[in-house]
C-alpha cells in the first residue's frame, strides 16, 4: 500500500468482471430492501415481469403491449443492476486492497519464550496476548506487540508501502511493531498485545473489505428523505391513476411504473452507498486507515484542530538560525568557534551550526586543530564542546546559565549585552546556545524550531472553511506565542500537559464543534478517544491506535490536514449529486406528464416543451436516460466532487449553479436526444 491515491486505474478488467457478478447478486430483495429506492425499482420491474406474461391483469391492459412491457421491466432491471454495480465496484477496489494485504499474513513460526526461559517453535495463529517471542533478523514479526528488549530496523514496506526501515527499540513512544513486518538488522523480543485474528493487519483487511461499514449519521439522515420522497412520489402516481379514468386517459400500468421510477429520486439512491464506500477508500488509499465511515465522514464536518507542535508543525529539531557575537567581537571570531565546538557533535543542532557556518563561508579543519577530546553533552553540565590538547584550549557551547558559571569559575568576565542577546533570542521563540573559548564569551548561537513549510497556507485554507486550528506545546508562553504567529494558527496552549488536551478538546465540544487531533503516545490516547476525530500514528504505541478511530500508516501527523479535506469531499460529492438527482427530476417531469395528457387534454401539449414524439417514445426516453445516468455518474462518485476551501454559502451557491442547474439542462438535452433514436423503432413496433 504506497501512497498511489492518484495512480491507480478506475476500473480494471478483473474489477469490472467481479462488479457486474457481484450486481446480479445483489438482486437479492433481502439486500435490497436495504436500498428502499432501489428496492422500489425491482418491485416496479417485476410488476412490469408479470405483465408481459399475463397482460389482461389489469382490464386497461391489451396483448399489443406485451412489448411495451417488456422493454419497460428491461430498463428497469437494467437501472437497478447498474445501482449494484456502482456499489460493487466501491466494494472491489476495496477487496483489491485487501487480497494484497493478505499477501502479507502468513501463517508463520514463531518462537515463544516458556516459562523455564527456553524457546519453542509454535503456529503465529496460536500467540495469544502477553506471549513473548524472539524475532530475528530477515524473519516476520508474528503479531503486534511491544518490544521489551533490544532494538532492531524494521521493514514496514507491507504496511505502509515505504521501503525505508524504520529503527525501533524497547521503551518510549516508539517500541510497537506491527504483525506482518520484517526484521531488518539485530533482534528484538516482543510482547505480544493482539488476540489471535484481531490484529493490526486483520482490522485492516476487514475494513478495506468494507465488511464493517455501518452508514453514517448524514448517510442516514439522507436515506430519510430519500425514502420520504418515494413515499410521497408514490402517493402521487396513485392518485394519476383515478384522474386519468376521469379524464378518459388510458395509461398503462408499466407507464405508471415507468413515471414513479423516473421521478423518485433514484440517481443518488443508487449511488449512495457507493459514494460513502468511496470516501473510506480515498482515505485508504492515502495511506491512512479508518476505523468506520463515521469516522471518514466526521472528518468532513470537523470545525476545531487540535495539533501538537513538535513534529507536526515544526520539525522537532532545533537548527542553527543565526549567529550574535557580543560587544567587541568580531562575527568571525564567534562562528570559527562555534563551528569548532560542534565538529565532532552528531545531534541534529550540532550539524545545523556547522552547516549554517558553511553557508557563510566558515570552514574549520578539525585535522589541523591536533589532538582533541570531544565533551558529550549531560543533563548536569548543560553544555558540551571540545577540549584542544595541543594548545590546552577549552571551547564550549551551552545554555546560558550553564556557560555563564563556567567562565566565572575560571575567573573570566561577564559581557554586558550578554543578557539582553540571550533574552532576544527567547522573546524570538528561539533556544540560546552561549559560545565560550577558555574564560571569553564569544556571543550567541540562535538555535530556531522551524515550521514546515506549507503550513501557513494550508492553515489559511482550513480558516476559509471555518476550520479554528490550535497548537499544543510544551513551551512556554512566550515560545508559544511566536511558534504560534509564525505558523498562522488562530490560537495556542502553552506548557500543555494530557489533561490540558482533552480539558481542550471538551471545551470545544461543549460548545457544540467537532474536533480532530493527533497522536502517537500513550499520554496521547485518552485526548484521542475523546475527540471526534483521533488520528494516531502507525509509529506510535498500541494504546493510541486502539484509542483514535484512524491511522496514519506512514506516521505523518500533518497528513490530518489531507484527511480533513476528503472528508468535506466526501459530503460535497453526496449533496452535489443529490441536488443533481432532484433536479433530474424537474426534467422527468416535463418529459412524462405532459405526454401522458397530451391525447385526451390537448391543452397540455403546452407543457411538452421539448416536443417529444409520443407518450410510449416520451415515457421510454426518460426511462432510459434515469437508467443511463448512474453508471455516466460511478467515475464521479468514485472520485469524488472536485474541492475548494471555500465558506459554505458560496460552496451552496456553486453547487446550486453547477449540479443544479446542470440537472436540469442535462436531462432535457438527453432525452430529447434518446426520442429522436427511440421515436422511429417504437413506429415500426406500432406505437
Amino acid at each position: 500500500m504506497s501512497k498511489k491515491q492518484n495512480t491507480s486505474s478506475f476500473l480494471s478488467g478483473e474489477l469490472i468482471k467481479t462488479s457486474l457478478i457481484g450486481a446480479v447478486k445483489k438482486l437479492s430483495p433481502r439486500y435490497m430492501m436495504k436500498n428502499p429506492v432501489m428496492f422500489v425499482v425491482e418491485i416496479g420491474f417485476l410488476i412490469s415481469v408479470i405483465l408481459v406474461f399475463f397482460p389482461h391483469l389489469f382490464h386497461d391492459q391489451g396483448a399489443n403491449l406485451r412489448i411495451y412491457n417488456g422493454i419497460v421491466a428491461f430498463i428497469l432491471l437494467i437501472t437497478v443492476l447498474f445501482a449494484n454495480f456502482a456499489e460493487s465496484v466501491a466494494e472491489g477496489r476495496g477487496k483489491a486492497q485487501a487480497e494484497s494485504l493478505k499477501k502479507t499474513r502468513k501463517d508463520t513460526t514463531a518462537r515463544r519464550l516458556r516459562e523455564d526461559g527456553e524457546y519453542e517453535s509454535i503456529s503465529a495463529s496460536e500467540l495469544k496476548r502477553g506471549d513473548i517471542v524472539l524475532v530475528n533478523a530477515g524473519e516476520l514479526i508474528p503479531s503486534d506487540g511491544e518490544i521489551i528488549e533490544g532494538i532492531a530496523s524494521i521493514d514496514e514496506s507491507a504496511i505502509t508501502g515505504e521501503s525505508a526501515p524504520v529503527l525501533k527499540e524497547s521503551g518510549g513512544d516508539f517500541a510497537s511493531v506491527t504483525g506482518g513486518t520484517t526484521v531488518v538488522s539485530d533482534w528484538i523480543k516482543v510482547s505480544i498485545t493482539a488476540q489471535p485474528g484481531h490484529s493490526f493487519l486483520d482490522k485492516m483487511i476487514a475494513l478495506v473489505e468494507c465488511a464493517s461499514r455501518q452508514k453514517t449519521p448524514n448517510e442516514i439522515a439522507l436515506s430519510t428523505l430519500l425514502v420520504s420522497l418515494t413515499l410521497i412520489f408514490l402517493i402521487v402516481i396513485v392518485t394519476l391513476y383515478p384522474i386519468a379514468k376521469y379524464t378518459n386517459t388510458t395509461i398503462a400500468i408499466s407507464t405508471l411504473i415507468a413515471l414513479t421510477v423516473c421521478l423518485i429520486p433514484t440517481t443518488i439512491g443508487g449511488l449512495l452507498s457507493a459514494i460513502g464506500i468511496a470516501g473510506m477508500d480515498r482515505v485508504t488509499r492515502f495511506n491512512v486507515i479508518a476505523m468506520s465511515g463515521k469516522a471518514v465522514e466526521a472528518c468532513g464536518d470537523v470545525d476545531t484542530m487540535i495539533l501538537d507542535k513538535t513534529g507536526t508543525i515544526t520539525y522537532g529539531n532545533r537548527l542553527a538560525s543565526a549567529f550574535i557575537p557580543v560587544a567587541g567581537i568580531a562575527a568571525e571570531e564567534l562562528i570559527r568557534y562555534a563551528v569548532i565546538a560542534s565538529l565532532q557533535d552528531d545531534t541534529p543542532e550540532g550539524k545545523s551550526i556547522v552547516d549554517l557556518a558553511s553557508q557563510m563561508g566558515v570552514h574549520v579543519d578539525l585535522e589541523k586543530l591536533g589532538p582533541t577530546n570531544f565533551v558529550e553533552f549531560t543533563a548536569q553540565t548543560r553544555m558540551s564542546g571540545i577540549d584542544i590538547e595541543k594548545g590546552t584550549q577549552k571551547i564550549r557551547k551551552g545554555a546560558a546559565d550553564a556557560i555563564i558559571n563556567y567562565v566565572r569559575s575560571l575567573g573570566g568576565r561577564i559581557p554586558k549585552d550578554l543578557q539582553e542577546h540571550v533574552n532576544d533570542v527567547s522573546k524570538c521563540g528561539g533556544t540560546p546556545l552561549v559560545v565560550a573559548a577558555d574564560a571569553v564569551i564569544y556571543g550567541v548561537i540562535y538555535l530556531k524550531d522551524t515550521v514546515k513549510p506549507g503550513l501557513v497556507e494550508r492553515f489559511a485554507r482550513l480558516r476559509e472553511i471555518g476550520i479554528k486550528t490550535i497548537m499544543c506545546t510544551g513551551d512556554n508562553p512566550l515560545t508559544a506565542a511566536t511558534i504560534a504567529a509564525e505558523a498562522g494558527v488562530d490560537g495556542y496552549i502553552a506548557e500543555c500537559k494530557p489533561e490540558d488536551k482533552i480539558e481542550a478538546i471538551k471545551k470545544e465540544q461543549a460548545e457544540g464543534k467537532i474536533v480532530a487531533m493527533t497522536g502517537d503516545g500513550t499520554n496521547d490516547a485518552p485526548a484521542l478517544a475523546q475527540a471526534d476525530v483521533g488520528l494516531a500514528m502507525n509509529s506510535g504505541t498500541s494504546a493510541a491506535k486502539e484509542a483514535a478511530n484512524m491511522v496514519d500508516l506512514d506516521s505523518d501527523p500533518t497528513k490530518i490536514l489531507e484527511v480533513v479535506e476528503i472528508g468535506k469531499q466526501l459530503l460535497i460529492t453526496r449533496g452535489s449529486l443529490t441536488t443533481f438527482s432532484i433536479a433530474n427530476d424537474v426534467a422527468k417531469y416535463f418529459a412524462i406528464i405532459p405526454a401522458m395528457f397530451t391525447i385526451a387534454i390537448p391543452q397540455m401539449n403546452v407543457l411538452n416543451i421539448m416536443h417529444l414524439s409520443t407518450p410510449y417514445s416520451a415515457v421510454l426516453s426518460a426511462l432510459i436516460f434515469n437508467a443511463v445516468i448512474i453508471p455516466c455518474l460511478i467515475p464521479l462518485a468514485m472520485k469524488g466532487v472536485h474541492y475548494r476551501p471555500m465558506s459554505a454559502s458560496r460552496m451552496l451557491g456553486r453547487n446550486m449553479m453547477i449540479y443544479g442547474l446542470g440537472g436540469i439542462i442535462c436531462p432535457f438535452i438527453a432525452i430529447k436526444c434518446i426520442d429522436i433514436l427511440v421515436a422511429p423503432l417504437l413506429v415500426m413496433l406500432g406505437f
